[in-house]
């Protein structure tokens, strides 16, 4: 793989991300609307290829069934404000006031309060009641303290979602989770990320898990590569991934296990170049910060906006563009590909002569000069 040399003793592969390739049209079009953009993981088919990221900002349980029923996946957070408060609508609306300066401590304080398993048993039944598949998250850290109680509650798709997850977490003060035994041994499906690399995407996907999360610090809410100096361009780590995707097919014999671009995706373009990379379904979360119905209220941020220790990401202001069905289907009353954006999927398909999601993965991609 071609490298450059970034100095005598360091040299260095040249990484894309979706702002620097471009889909390229091909010699067939077709009809938008005999375009399907559906996408099916385990037993679960969704007419959508999205899961909404599991954020205090985008995902509360109402908002969870408004996506549900418009066809996509909205993923609980089971760290955020929904189990530590009976009512947190005061705080999301205290949070969205906040001056700039005030912001990280007040969330800190805020966040503070201890998750109580009652509510994550509530907030799944919540949706769970409404008909709908149920995905909740947890972050690695927690997920041996408070998955049984996920489980019991009824989810249907387990999401352990972190900045970064690795199939070798090292540590000499606590016993890391084995994600290998604890999801042979879970009863549900597990999506499990994020990663950035061909090797750490193989090592997760021998783990069991039905998915995984491509992405590190690309978040439009993420400081990570301003705090940490780590980042991965998301064409290219969606790209890595899909071939280890591949490789793995071959290496099991025949098992496929889904790849979600998750980060770093601002518009329509950006998700279409997503799935052209490689990707199953997309995980986002800004582009639905916007919507009406957010909790947020026109802002945005990520669980590493309150982390205890060290902040890596920020409340973001991003203002509100329409509802929640405007933002995934349309009608469109903008031109920034920030609203209509699975109608834009569609359309783009259709535009290059693809009628089906797997099919996409295969369109030619140029680099940008």
């Amino acid at each position: 793989m071609a490298e450059i040399e970034i100095g005598r003793g360091k040299r260095g592969r040249i990484a894309y991300g979706f702002d620097d390739v471009a889909v390229v049209p091909s010699r067939r079009t077709r009809d938008p609307e005999e375009v399907s953009i559906a996408w099916q993981i385990d037993a679960y088919r969704f007419e959508l290829p999205l899961a909404v990221a599991p954020m205090d900002s985008v995902v509360s349980p109402a908002t969870a069934i408004t996506i549900g029923r418009l066809g996509g996946l909205g993923v609980l957070d089971l760290e955020g404000l929904w189990t530590r408060y009976d009512d947190p609508e005061p705080l999301l609306a205290e949070i969205a006031g906040l001056s700039e300066a005030a912001a990280t401590r007040r969330m800190q304080q805020i966040y503070a309060e201890p998750i109580k398993e009652d509510l994550i048993g509530q907030r799944i039944k919540q949706v769970k009641d409404a008909g709908l598949v149920v995905a909740a998250a947890l972050s690695p850290q927690r997920t041996g303290r408070y998955y049984k109680a996920v489980v019991d509650a009824g989810v249907d798709l387990f999401v352990i979602r972190g900045t970064t997850v690795s199939a070798e977490h090292v540590s000499g003060r606590a016993e890391p989770l084995n994600l290998k035994q604890f999801i042979y041994e879970l009863d549900v499906p597990v999506i499990v990320g994020g990663c950035a690399t061909y090797q750490a995407a193989l090592h997760l996907m021998r783990t069991g898990a039905a998915g995984v999360l491509v992405g590190f610090g690309g978040g439009s809410a993420h400081t990570t590569r301003d705090v940490l100096g780590v980042t991965v361009p998301m064409a290219s780590a969606v790209a890595d991934v899909a071939a280890a995707r591949r490789d793995y097919l071959d290496e099991s014999g025949g098992r496929y296990v889904h790849v979600i671009a998750d980060g770093g995706m601002r518009t329509s373009g950006h998700i279409t170049k997503a799935i052209a990379c490689g990707a199953d379904a997309v995980m986002v979360g800004s582009p639905l910060a916007r919507a009406q119905e957010a909790p947020g209220r026109g802002w945005h941020w990520g669980s590493e906006a309150h982390h205890a220790e060290l902040p890596r990401g920020a409340r973001v202001e991003v203002g509100t563009v329409g509802s929640l069905e405007q933002i995934l289907l349309g009608p469109a009353t903008s031109a920034d590909g920030t609203m209509n954006i699975f109608g834009a999927l569609r359309r783009a398909m259709a535009t290059t002569g693809y009628s089906e999601l797997k099919e996409f993965q295969r369109v030619e991609v140029m680099v940008r000069p």
